[in-house]
């Protein structure tokens, strides 16, 4: 049923070997190299990586795209602390956008899942990777990535991100 872009970051521990290990396990179409990104919403932690990937199956819903999100944050050891929201994870995967095979977006808003993920307009960390491996790159809804990216605010943003290459290469000592 469905394609859909997927964000991922880590900003503990071997942070490439989490991006590396999620990427194996959902077997993305096409993944971002790594950036390195300060935080967002926290700023008392350490810096992310942050990769961006495109995955397919006809076969997956929007829920089953979140399931095999928060089974990659389980495999990586991600223990999640309710009183620090934006706080440092071992992994985090989101979901971003997701469309049906007729290329028509889904809109989903639930408790535990809104798709199109209701901040990824706001995070040059999200974008910024999404826009490299997709020129044509849009959330539904809000736009085309490479015109929110215009915003001052962002491009700001943006100019913070540090690219590291792909993630066959170490980045982590």
């Amino acid at each position: 049923m469905t394609r859909a872009v997927l964000s991922l970051g880590a900003n503990l521990g071997d942070r490439s070997a989490a991006l590396r290990a999620a990427t194996g396990a959902l077997r993305p179409e096409r993944v971002s190299d790594v950036y390195e990104t300060p935080p967002w919403g926290d700023d008392d932690q350490p810096t992310y990586y942050n990769v961006a990937m495109i995955v397919s199956d006809p076969a997956k819903s929007p829920r089953d795209w979140l399931a095999a999100a928060s089974e990659c944050e389980r495999a990586a050891g991600r223990v999640r602390d309710p009183a620090r929201r934006f706080g440092p994870r071992v992994l985090d995967v989101d979901v971003i956008a997701v469309w049906r095979d007729s290329g028509e977006p889904v809109f989903c808003d639930e408790p535990d899942l809104t798709v199109p993920h209701p901040r990824a307009h706001l995070r040059a960390f999200v974008l910024v990777p999404w826009l490299s491996i997709d020129a044509e790159a849009a959330i539904p809804g809000r736009g085309r990535v490479r015109d929110l990216l215009r915003d001052p605010g962002l491009a700001a943003d943006a100019r913070t991100l540090r690219r590291l290459g792909g993630l066959e290469s170490k980045h982590d000592a």
